[in-house]
C-alpha cells in the first residue's frame, strides 16, 4: 500500500517523511517533485499537489497512518513528499443527532396519543417515522450506557447507577475497555462529537479531579461536553462542566439549563459546519428535563391551567383512545388495571386533587418546554442546509414515566431521602411555587402509571412495558421516503448504535486503542426504514434491574415483578418470584396472562431468561436494597474509606457527597486557617450544599457565622459579636451532635483561635443526603445558597490556608443507626436516578 503513495519519478527510491504532528505546516506543500529538481532554479514551476490517501480498513481503530520510509534527501525542494493521510467520513455519511428525553412514559408525550404537546417530535414524527414497540431498560444510567454503545447494560458494567455498583461483573460502574463508545467509534471514523446535558455514566467516585477520568465524556469519544454528570440537578442553577472544567454559575435572574444546553449545542453546530461543513456531526442531546426536579418557567405551567383536574384515572382513558386514533396502539387494545396501591381519583379529597392537579401542570410545562427548546436545535440544523441528511432519533423517555414521588408527591426530593414525610398540607403550602427555584419537586405516582398508559406499571419495574416502552421517532428525509408512517417491529435501544454505523456506511470495530471489542449485541433498524411490514430481526432481549426481570422472544414476553419504584423492600425471595406470561402479537398492553392456561411456554421463558442472564453477565442477581448503598459492603470504591478527617483548600468546589467526608450524625469540627486583610474581610470559607440543605461558615460583616439548613425548612444560625482582627489566626466550629439515633440536633460552637466567641443550638440536623447536585466548595457557595443572608457565590475575600473538618468518634448505637439510616436513604436517591 505505501508504494501508492508515492510519484514514480522520485530517483533512487528515496522519499520524504512526513510527520502529521510535528510538521503541520508542510500540510499545504503536498507537491510532486522530481529528481531533476535539484538542478533547477528556485524560481522553477512548483509541481501538481499530491491527492489525499484515505483508510481502506476501518475495522481497527484508530486508523492507523501509513508507514514512509525515512527520507535520506538533504533538501525540501527536491524531494517529493507523499500524500496527505486523513481520516474522514464515508462520502454521503449523515450526520446524526439522538435527542434522549429523561423520565417520560409512552403515554406522555403528544406524537404517542399523550396529553403533553410537544410540537417538535410531532413535527418530525410526521415527516418520518414512529415506532410503537421500542424498548429501554428501565433505568436511566443502563439506558444510556447501552444507547452509546450498542451492548446490553450489564455488558457495560451498567447493572443499575454507578451509585448502587457493586464488585461483580456485569454491575461495577466502569465501562469496559472492550465495550468502545459509539461517539468514540464516529470520532475515530471523521465525525465531529458532541455531548449536552445530562450524562450520568461516570462513576461517582471518578467525579473529581483525583480521577480517573477514562470515563468522562470527553474521555469516552466525544469531542465537546457540556452537562452535568449525575442522575438529576437543579434547573435553575446546576452544577456543570464545559468538558472537564467546572463551569461558573449564571447570575441571569432568568436562567434555564435547558435554554443553556441548547444555546451551546446550537453555536456549536454553527461553529462546525462554518469550519468544516462537509464534515459530518454526532451530537447526543440528553435534557435532564422531565426528571426530577421538575422545575420550569411559569408561563409553561400556566399553559395547563386546568387540563388535569379530571384526574389519572380519566386521563388514562383519554390517553389510550387518543394513541388508538393515532395508530400507535392497536384497535381493540384494552387498558391494562393500575396497582393497587394507586388510588382511585374519585376516592381523594379536595385538597390532593389541587395539589396533584397542579403538579401535572408544572411536569407537562417542562416537557413541552423541553420539546420546544429541542425545537430551536433542529431549525439551527435546518439553517446549515443539512436537516435532510441528518438522521435524528428522537427516543422519547430513557425508562417508563418516574413514580419515585410516592403516593404523594413532593416539594423537595431531600425531605424523601432524609425520611422526613411531606404531607399534602405541607406541600400546599408552596402551591405557587412549585416549579420553581424554591422547590426541588416531583408528581405522585398516579400521574406516572398515567404516563405509560396503556401500561401498568412505571420506571425502575424492568419486567413490563410500562418500565421499557418508550415512543421513538426516527427523522432522515435523505434515508426514509416514507412520512408519518408508523414502525411496529420489536426493538431496543442497544439497536440505535449499529442503525447508525450502517447508514454511515462504516463497519463494526474489532479492536479500539489496542482493545479487542465486545461485538456489537444491537441489530440494526435499518431494513424497517422503507419496509412496513418486514419481519423484526431483534427476536430476543433480556430485562433485570434490582431483581425485577423479564425475557422476550418473538412475541412472547415473561417476567416478574420482584419490587414496584414506591416499595422499599421486594416483595419475596427471588426464587420466590411469580412470574407472568403474556403472547404481545395480540396482547399490546399486557392484560392476558397466560402463565397458568401455558406453564411449559413459561418455564421454557425462563430457562431462556437464565440463559442470557449467563451470556450477558446479569448473575448474581442482586436486589439488596440499604447494602448497595454502602460502598465497602459490595466492593465498590470510596475515596473517603477509612478517614475521619479531610484538609481542603481554597478554589475546591462542587466537592459531591460521593467525594467529601460526611459529617453527619457525629460530632465533628471544620478548622480554618485564615489570613485577613487590613479593613477585614467578608465571603464563605467552606459550605456544602444549598437552599434545600446544607450548611455554611462564612463572615458576614466581617463576623464568623455558622448556619445549618435543614431541608430548607428550617435555618440554625450561630454568630460572633465580633469581627475578625486583620493577620493570620484559626476559626473553628465545633459541633456537639446529642446522640441517641440520627438526624438528631447539637450545639454548635465557634471559637477563633482557641477561645469561644459564640454558641448555639441546632434542633434539627439531615441524617442522610444533603444534595442530589450541589457540591462542598471551599472560598465561596456556588449553586444556591445555604442561607438568604447572603448572595451566591459570596466569594471569601481574605486568604484560606486550609480547612480541616474532622469526625469525632461516634458512639457505637449511633453509628449503628446512621449506618442503617444512610443504606435507606441514598438507596432511595440512587434508584430516583
Amino acid at each position: 500500500m505505501a508504494a501508492m503513495l508515492y510519484d514514480a519519478h522520485v530517483s533512487c527510491g528515496e522519499h520524504f517523511t512526513m510527520n502529521l504532528h510535528r510538521t503541520f505546516f508542510i500540510l499545504s506543500l503536498t507537491c510532486v517533485v522530481s529528481a531533476g529538481a535539484l538542478a533547477e532554479p528556485a524560481n522553477a514551476q512548483q509541481p501538481a499537489p499530491a491527492s489525499v490517501v484515505l483508510p481502506t480498513d476501518r475495522s481497527n481503530l484508530p486508523i492507523p497512518e501509513p508507514q514512509y520510509p525515512h527520507s535520506t534527501v538533504l533538501d525540501a525542494r527536491n524531494a517529493t513528499p507523499p500524500a496527505r493521510f486523513e481520516v474522514k467520513a464515508p462520502a454521503r455519511a449523515p450526520n446524526v443527532l439522538i435527542v434522549l428525553i429523561d423520565d417520560m412514559g409512552f403515554g406522555q408525550s403528544s406524537a404517542f396519543g399523550g396529553p403533553i404537546h410537544m410540537p417538535t417530535v410531532e413535527s418530525l414524527a410526521n415527516a418520518g417515522l414512529r415506532y410503537n414497540e421500542f424498548h429501554t431498560t428501565a433505568l436511566c444510567s443502563p439506558t444510556r450506557a447501552a444507547l452509546l454503545s450498542g451492548r446490553n447494560h450489564h455488558m457495560n458494567n451498567m447493572g443499575s447507577i454507578t451509585e448502587t455498583a457493586t464488585a461483580f461483573p456485569g454491575q461495577t460502574g466502569q465501562r469496559p475497555d472492550s465495550v468502545a463508545p459509539l461517539a468514540k467509534m464516529l470520532r475515530l471514523n471523521g465525525y465531529s462529537t458532541a455531548a449536552f446535558g445530562k450524562s450520568h455514566e461516570t462513576a461517582a467516585w471518578e467525579v473529581s479531579p483525583s480521577g480517573p477520568t477514562d470515563r468522562w465524556p470527553t474521555r469516552s469519544g466525544f469531542d465537546k461536553f457540556y452537562g452535568f454528570l449525575g442522575g438529576e440537578t437543579n434547573q435553575w442553577a446546576p452544577l456543570l462542566y464545559d468538558g472537564m472544567t467546572q463551569v461558573e454559575p449564571s447570575t441571569d435572574p432568568n436562567y434555564h439549563l435547558m435554554t443553556d444546553m441548547t444555546n451551546q449545542a446550537i453555536d456549536w453546530v454553527g461553529y462546525q459546519k462554518s469550519l468544516t461543513p462537509d464534515k459530518p456531526f454526532f451530537i447526543y442531546f440528553a435534557p435532564g428535563a422531565t426528571h426530577a426536579p421538575h422545575q420550569v418557567p411559569k408561563e409553561w405551567i400556566a399553559k395547563y391551567k386546568g387540563k388535569f383536574d379530571q384526574g389519572w384515572d380519566a386521563l388514562r382513558e383519554e390517553t389510550l383512545a387518543r394513541q388508538i386514533k393515532l395508530g400507535v396502539v392497536p384497535a381493540g387494545t384494552r387498558l391494562a388495571p393500575k396497582p393497587e396501591a394507586i388510588k382511585d381519583w374519585a376516592t381523594l379529597n379536595a385538597d390532593e386533587k389541587k395539589l396533584f392537579a397542579r403538579q401535572m401542570e408544572v411536569f407537562a410545562g417542562f416537557g413541552e418546554y423541553a420539546d420546544t427548546e429541542i425545537g430551536r436545535l433542529v431549525d439551527a440544523v435546518k439553517a446549515t442546509g443539512q436537516l435532510d441528511n441528518t438522521l435524528i432519533f428522537y427516543v422519547v423517555g430513557d425508562n417508563g414515566a418516574s413514580a419515585e414521588g410516592g403516593m404523594n408527591g413532593l416539594f423537595s426530593e431531600m425531605t424523601y431521602f432524609n425520611g422526613v414525610s411531606e404531607s399534602v398540607r405541607d406541600i400546599l403550602k408552596h402551591y405557587d411555587e412549585l416549579g420553581g427555584p424554591s422547590t426541588y419537586g416531583h408528581y405522585a405516582a398516579g400521574w406516572a402509571v398515567a404516563g405509560d398508559t396503556p401500561f401498568t406499571w412505571t420506571k425502575q419495574v424492568a419486567s413490563s412495558y410500562g418500565g421499557t416502552r418508550n415512543g421513538m421517532v426516527i427523522h432522515w428525509p435523505k434515508g426514509i421516503a416514507a412520512k408519518g408512517e408508523v414502525r411496529s417491529q420489536w426493538h431496543h435501544v442497544i439497536d440505535i448504535a449499529p442503525t447508525i454505523l450502517e447508514a454511515a456506511g462504516l463497519p463494526e470495530p474489532k479492536s479500539v486503542d489496542g482493545t479487542p471489542q465486545t461485538p456489537i449485541e444491537g441489530v440494526s433498524m435499518l431494513y424497517s426504514f422503507a419496509d412496513p411490514k418486514a419481519p423484526s430481526t431483534h427476536l430476543t432481549q433480556y430485562f433485570e434491574i434490582f431483581g425485577n426481570r423479564a425475557i422476550y422472544n418473538d412475541g412472547w414476553l415473561a417476567g416478574t415483578v420482584h419490587r414496584a419504584a414506591w416499595e422499599r423492600k421486594p416483595r419475596r425471595p427471588l426464587e420466590q418470584d411469580v412470574w407472568e406470561l403474556y403472547d404481545t402479537r395480540s396482547d399490546f398492553s399486557l392484560t392476558n396472562d397466560l402463565a397458568a392456561k401455558n406453564p411449559d411456554k413459561l418455564k421454557e421463558m425462563q430457562g431462556l431468561f437464565l440463559k442470557e442472564a449467563v451470556k450477558y453477565q446479569v448473575l448474581p442477581l442482586d436486589d439488596r436494597m440499604e447494602e448497595r448503598v454502602i460502598a465497602s459492603m459490595v466492593g465498590r470504591p470510596d475515596l473517603m474509606a477509612g478517614r475521619t478527617s479531610l484538609t481542603v483548600h481554597q478554589g475546591m468546589i462542587g466537592m459531591s457527597e460521593n467525594v467529601f467526608i460526611s459529617l453527619k450524625n457525629q460530632s465533628h469540627s471544620i478548622t480554618a486557617d485564615l489570613d485577613i486583610p487590613k479593613g477585614g474581610a467578608n465571603g464563605v470559607i467552606i459550605a456544602q450544599a444549598g437552599r434545600f440543605g446544607g450548611w455554611s461558615l462564612y463572615l458576614k460583616d466581617g463576623k464568623p457565622t455558622y448556619t445549618y439548613n435543614f431541608l430548607g425548612l428550617q435555618r440554625y444560625t450561630v454568630a460572633a459579636k465580633q469581627t475578625l482582627p486583620a493577620g493570620k489566626g484559626t476559626l473553628r466550629f465545633e459541633f456537639a451532635y446529642d446522640g441517641g439515633g440520627i438526624g438528631k440536633g447539637g450545639v454548635g460552637t465557634i471559637l477563633f483561635n482557641g477561645k469561644p466567641i459564640a454558641t448555639g443550638r441546632i434542633d434539627k440536623t439531615q441524617c442522610c443526603i444533603f444534595s442530589a447536585d450541589e457540591g462542598a466548595d471551599v472560598g465561596a457557595d456556588e449553586g444556591t445558597p445555604v442561607t438568604e443572608a447572603y448572595k451566591v457565590p459570596f466569594k471569601f475575600t481574605g486568604k484560606i490556608e486550609a480547612v480541616t473538618i474532622e469526625q469525632k468518634e461516634m458512639k457505637r448505637a449511633d453509628r449503628d443507626d446512621a449506618a442503617q439510616a444512610r443504606k435507606a436513604a441514598v438507596l432511595k436517591k440512587g434508584l430516583s436516578d
